[in-house]
């Protein structure tokens, strides 16, 4: 069973988290869902992620943010920094959570937002990324997706039929092909952002994880299918080798024959593999052996 509770007021609607308590002093696992930051919602994490992790003796707490194109960038990532606050100075009227121990776990975009927070909150105990990008200035995001342009192209303005002028926090799959749309035509970043990737390159580069790593980010586990046609493989690969490189603990699980959304696949026995090594790594950075 789960709360939902509203953890921000916005002018045309409310931001909820769905929070799965585990008890008193409960390590915490903020979860970030995917969707291209223009689709998706807090309901996308699966039910037997959140037994897992439960059996094991986490809470949980799934959050919405903001989608694009109606909400820009900096709208988005200000919702997530108004997650974590809310998590620590207020949610404590209902949970006691060990706000020492405070893990942010996204998929795709969500793994990108996690990685980006990550450069800025240093109290973030640990993350785990799931195809998550740490790199929007390289051309794999920039330029058409080969991988989308084998399917029926949608034109910009067949795209926006699927989005409107009002702010949502909470994205249906029909949006998915105004993404395919973005990634097809080379102009997700535009949609994004507001910025144009070859003339504001410099407003773009805040938003860019790689290029703000230290030695004070967070441990990272990343875990990236090998076959993943819409992040590439080599962004985690990027990302985990550019932390080693810092000092930074850093672990990389490559998912052999592994597509995009590989976690879906629960019950996979490589998948299974994979969360168990999920767990392990979080009992060593959060000393709970």
């Amino acid at each position: 069973m789960n709360d939902t509770k509203v953890y921000k007021e916005l002018k045309n609607g409310k931001l909820k988290a769905d929070v799965y308590y585990h008890g008193t002093r409960s390590p915490v696992i903020v979860y970030i869902h995917g969707g291209g930051l223009i689709f998706g919602t807090r309901k996308w994490l699966p039910s037997e992620q959140v037994e897992f992790f439960h059996c094991a003796g986490f809470s949980m707490i799934s959050i919405d943010y903001r989608l694009a194109p109606e909400s820009k960038i900096e709208a988005i990532i200000q919702d997530v920094r108004d997650a974590l606050k809310w998590i620590r100075e207020d949610a404590k009227e209902w949970y006691d959570f060990d706000l020492n121990q405070i893990i942010l776990m996204g998929s795709s975009a969500g793994g990108y937002l996690s990685q980006l927070i990550g450069t800025e909150d240093s109290n973030i105990r640990a993350i785990v990324s799931f195809y998550g990008y740490g790199d929007i200035l390289s051309n794999w995001i920039v330029e058409p997706s080969e991988h989308y342009r084998k399917k029926p192209i949608i034109t910009e303005s067949q795209a926006d039929e699927y989005v409107g002028n009002v702010e949502i926090t909470q994205g249906a799959m029909g949006r998915f092909n105004y993404y395919i749309s973005c990634r097809q035509h080379g102009i997700w970043m535009k949609k994004v952002t507001g910025y144009d990737h070859d003339t504001e390159r410099l407003s773009l580069e805040k938003y860019n994880p790689i290029s703000h790593l230290s030695k004070n980010f967070p441990p990272t586990l990343f875990l990236h299918g090998d076959q993943d046609t819409d992040v590439p493989y080599e962004q985690s690969v990027l990302m985990h080798s550019k932390l080693q490189d810092l000092g930074v603990y850093s672990e990389l699980i490559r998912i052999k024959g592994g597509e995009h959304v590989f976690d879906q696949n629960f019950h996979d026995p490589q998948v299974q593999d994979a969360f168990d090594k999920v767990l392990e790594f979080l009992k060593v950075q959060l000393s709970l052996r």
